[in-house]
């Protein structure tokens, strides 16, 4: 039976690996400026500062790609209780210096769909704003969970961001839309790496321990949602827009980690990651 590791056993374990993929992550993530992709010209003042306040004919964009953003720049402005949850397991060295570079690239996000749905109208800006403020002030909470729970869950948690704005680039709404959403795929799909990358030096020390806490993140996964004006889950409508389905995250989402993993082909399994991969064999591609 293999033995069990700490968490801080882990975490010190893993050091030199999170180093070696911090510098990795920096040097290939495109250092792109998020003012760049936001069409400046068509701005003007909302009637605060004598101007022309909001009014739905000034949208040019369909009501999915509303949805579409409206949901990504809500999950991006609950970054504060995303940066909580995943830096009180990781305050540590590079680890910490992780949890401030994923931070910042996900604030990044936000900014730029912000200023384009602003800019350009897209959304009423006062309906916005209040459901900024519900979305914040309920925050994000997760279980508590251990290391390797923590790493298992972001991979998932970021490659399913990655298919969300990938099939929002899909929808072909307007070029800048399309470039924004592209911009943001990348990113996510980086980040999932990042920790998928550290999810796999885990196996090489304990592969039991890995197994299970990656059965256990397929077991509880579900992405961030929000609750729309009309008391409607994003999560229901994204999924009937075809935009995000979770039918289909066995498929898109676990399954390309799982092969990454080599899940189904390892043979350095104990009892207990043996029983842990069990529970996964209904994703057996």
């Amino acid at each position: 039976m293999q033995n069990l590791l700490t968490d801080r056993e882990l975490l010190e374990a893993l050091a030199d690996e999170v180093e070696l993929n911090l510098r990795r992550h920096i040097e290939v993530a495109d250092g792109w400026q998020p003012h760049d992709y936001v069409p400046w010209d068509d701005g003007r003042n909302f009637g605060f500062l004598g101007g022309t306040d909001w009014e739905p004919g000034q949208s040019e964009l369909s009501e999915l790609a509303e949805l579409a953003l409206t949901v990504s720049v809500l999950v991006a402005d609950n970054l504060p209780s995303y940066h909580r949850e995943v830096g009180k397991y990781l305050r540590t060295g590079s680890w910490w210096r992780w949890v401030g570079r994923w931070t910042a690239e996900e604030n990044r996000h936000e900014i730029m769909i912000r200023n384009y749905l602003m800019v350009t109208r897209s959304v009423d800006p006062v309906q916005l704003e209040r459901l900024r403020m519900d979305h914040m002030t309920k925050g994000f909470r997760r279980p508590a969970l251990h290391l390797l729970d923590v790493l298992a869950t972001c991979a998932f948690e970021e490659a399913a961001a990655a298919i969300r704005h990938r099939n929002t680039a899909a929808l072909g709404e307007n070029k800048i839309v399309t470039m924004m959403a592209e911009r943001i795929a990348a990113d996510d799909e980086l980040q999932s790496i990042f920790f998928a990358d550290l999810v796999a030096a885990a196996f090489a020390i304990a592969p039991d321990q890995t197994m299970r806490a990656i059965a256990d993140s397929v077991a509880a996964f579900h992405v961030p949602s929000v609750t729309l004006p009309d008391g409607r889950s994003s999560d229901e409508l994204l999924a009937e827009a075809g935009i995000y389905d979770p039918a289909k995250e066995g498929e898109l989402v676990f399954g390309p980690l799982l092969q990454r993993w080599n899940v189904f082909g390892r043979t350095d399994l104990g009892e207990a990651g043996e029983a842990a991969r069990a529970e996964l064999a209904h994703l057996r591609g």
